[in-house]
Order: structure tokens, then C-alpha cells, then sequence
């Protein structure tokens, strides 16, 4: 694998856990996460991050598989330039199919 995307797909870990992180003292439900604009912020963060390190792998290596991962570079985008659109539950949708799909399909 190019040493290029293996750093991105480090990146994407480092989010992944850092998001994590976050509701480690806390329930990591949605209304902890709507009530906590720091946590709010952070996740957002983390989610622009994951979706440029994956719209960087996507440019390098256009036959790249990983699940759900244009939809998180699009996110990633409509949070940067229509972040007046982004509701919470939207953001914390992204946060379960990062759990439940992204995170196990890495590859390490």
C-alpha cells in the first residue's frame, strides 16, 4: 500500500479514536452529544478530518473500497461550505455509521 494513504488511513484512526474519546465519561448518546457544543464542535472536527483524509485516498487511488466513504467526504464538505445546513442529527448519524461500518472495514 502507498505510504501516502496508509498516513491518511493513520489519520482517520487518530479521528476515529479521538471522537471516541469524547464520550468516554459520558453516555454517548445523542442527547449528551446535542447538549455539549464542545463535543459538538470536536466531532465536527474530527469528521472534516476523516473526510479529507478519505477524499485524499479517493484522488490517489480512485479504486479504493471503503464503506460509506463518499457519503462522509460529502459530509465533509457540506460541513465546510454549507455548515448552515449541518443539523446535529445529521452529525451524529455520521458518528454511528463511522462505529458500525467505517471503523471495522479499516485496514491496518
Amino acid at each position: 500500500m502507498d505510504i501516502e494513504i496508509k498516513i491518511w488511513l493513520y489519520d482517520i484512526l487518530n479521528a476515529i479514536n479521538e471522537i471516541e474519546s469524547f464520550f468516554v465519561d459520558t453516555p454517548g448518546t445523542f442527547e449528551a452529544y446535542k447538549n455539549d457544543l464542545r463535543t459538538r464542535r470536536a466531532v465536527e472536527r474530527n469528521i472534516e478530518i476523516i473526510g479529507e483524509a478519505l477524499n485524499r485516498i479517493l484522488y490517489k487511488d480512485p479504486l479504493f473500497q471503503l464503506s460509506n466513504s463518499r457519503k462522509i467526504v460529502d459530509t465533509r464538505n457540506r460541513i465546510i461550505h454549507g455548515y448552515d445546513t449541518v443539523s446535529d442529527e445529521i452529525i451524529w448519524s455520521i458518528v454511528l455509521i463511522i462505529f458500525q461500518f467505517l471503523l471495522p472495514k479499516l485496514p491496518t
